[in-house]
């Protein structure tokens, strides 16, 4: 008789910047979603899949829940709402340096349509820079009261650690959704590199410019030299946006590429040519059809 094994779906949500995308790489132990200062780097919803013997977490990355104004933010929305439309398991996720705000409180709107049906674990990020951390996780729990919590930083492996144990013990039983051997990111290479030249130009880029970005890989191959070639076309909006994500002299692109190069070097494991395009596509983020071309659908 073989054994049985346990799996189950696990969606991270919550505001803007609350730390779901580092919780979720080290929950993984490898980096499956990029990560950066700015709000909203996390675009679409990711999948990441943890295997330990016989149970098996596939956890689901989520945008920042926020107010859409455009295209780009309501297919972020929507992201939200179909990856939490059937999971085992929600964690909610909440920035315990600062009192709930607007945005939290339409994710607790939207969670309390599912309180009952799976369970729901509020979770306190970032107690290694919380002043009160206590005090203003109980301003969280008052907006759906009766949830169950915990405070962790997600820096911290071991509280990280921690938690996917409980997560782990958590499961039903039903066979695994993926091999045992499959990749803990769902993503492909190629997704994988236009979304890290993304994470490392918005890094320096302020105001309204790295959220007008968009990136996509054009190519991907490895050549006879058994070097990777990758050229990503970064999209802005407006004609402006272009000479501020070049930089003078072209310092800007090559900085960000070369910050890129060495993160797609470690993931490949082989030398990388990274080549970089800067195109304008006027007012993406508003347009529907734009956001299919660039990979939104």
């Amino acid at each position: 008789m073989s054994e049985a094994t346990y799996s189950g779906f696990v969606a991270l949500v919550g505001k803007p910047n609350v730390g779901k995308s580092t919780l979720l790489n080290v929950m993984l132990g490898v980096k499956a979603a990029p990560i950066s200062p700015k709000p909203q780097t996390t675009r679409k919803r990711l999948r990441g899949i943890f295997t330990e013997g016989n149970r098996q977490i596939v956890f689901v990355d989520t945008p920042g829940w926020h107010e859409a104004q455009d295209a780009m933010g309501e297919y972020m929305i929507r992201q939200i709402t179909e990856a939490i439309a059937d999971v085992n398991i929600v964690l909610w996720m909440v920035d315990l340096r600062h009192p709930p705000t607007r945005e939290d409180e339409l994710v607790a709107r939207a969670l309390k349509a599912l309180k009952g049906q799976v369970p729901i674990l509020l979770i306190g990020n970032k107690t290694d820079a919380a002043k009160r951390p206590e005090a203003a996780l109980e301003a969280y729990r008052e907006l759906i009261p009766g949830l169950e919590t915990r405070s962790l930083s997600a820096q911290d492996t071991q509280d990280d650690a921690n938690l996917r144990e409980e997560l782990l013990a958590m499961l039903p039983v039903v066979p695994f959704f993926f091999p045992e051997d499959y990749a803990r990111a769902e993503q492909t290479p190629e997704e994988w590199a236009a979304e890290i030249v993304r994470e490392e130009a918005m890094r320096p880029l302020k105001e309204e410019v790295p959220y007008a970005i968009a990136t996509k890989t054009e190519e991907f191959e490895l050549r006879d030299n058994d070097m990777f070639y990758i050229l990503v076309f970064i999209y802005v909006e407006r004609e402006g946006h272009r000479p501020i994500l070049i930089g003078s002299g072209g310092r800007m692109l090559k900085e960000i590429g070369a910050a890129a190069r060495k993160q797609l070097e470690v993931f490949l494991s082989k030398k990388v040519y990274l080549e970089l395009q800067v195109k304008v596509y006027p007012n993406w983020r508003k347009d529907p059809e734009a956001l299919r071309e660039l990979g939104y659908e």
